[in-house]
């Protein structure tokens, strides 16, 4: 179970959020919503432990945010992708995924096949669209071992089908015990989300 208790946030002279407390459990999905500006991406890298919250505990199990066992249980895809412009689809893949793991080359080819980027493992990604780009960060999701996924409007430049995808990924984590925290101003169809207003 993922806790957190009594979480605020501070941006510069704004309060975001204060006194925000609530636990999510292997299998759930938890959808974060609010108006630009109110939060949500701030929460979602303070529980990646990438941002510090003002006041507030956060705990998995025992483990707090710093701690080796908290990190190997997060995967964080953010908004942009964290991709080097220089580096081809694969060379990107291998280094998302080195830092939680090591994963032999047919497997990354594998999960780039699976986003719909077959043929594309030596296509520097400076070449890609919006949507290849975010593919390949999202070949990183379907090879992580991370239980938690915090993931910042993940269908931004998807279109339907791709969008369609992410959400099986989703659905087929959390059902196998995993959990999920998204944001999005889009739509979803996902089954079984509860919803975080901020």
């Amino acid at each position: 179970m993922l806790k957190i208790n009594n979480l605020s946030c501070q941006k510069g002279y704004n309060l975001l959020f204060s006194h925000l407390s609530f636990e999510v459990s292997s299998g759930d999905i938890l959808h974060i919503t609010g108006t630009n500006g109110s939060g949500k991406t701030s929460l979602l890298k303070i529980l990646a432990g990438l941002n510090v919250q003002e006041q507030g505990t956060i705990f998995l199990k025992d483990y707090s945010v710093k701690s080796e066992d908290y990190q190997r249980a997060i995967f964080y895809l953010g908004h942009l992708p964290a991709l080097s412009a220089e580096l081809s689809c694969l060379e990107n893949l291998r280094f998302l995924t080195t830092l939680n793991q090591s994963v032999k080359q047919p497997l990354l080819i594998d999960a780039l096949k699976q986003v719909g980027l077959e043929d594309y493992e030596d296509e520097v990604c400076a070449k890609l669209s919006a949507g290849q780009k975010r593919r390949v960060t999202l070949a990183g999701l379907i090879l992580s071992k991370a239980k938690i996924w915090l993931l910042d409007e993940p269908f931004t430049a998807l279109d339907p089908q791709g969008v369609e995808m992410v959400e099986q990924y989703i659905t087929q984590h959390c059902e196998q015990g995993g959990m999920c925290l998204f944001t999005t101003h889009q739509s979803s169809a996902l089954k079984n989300q509860q919803v975080l207003a901020l």
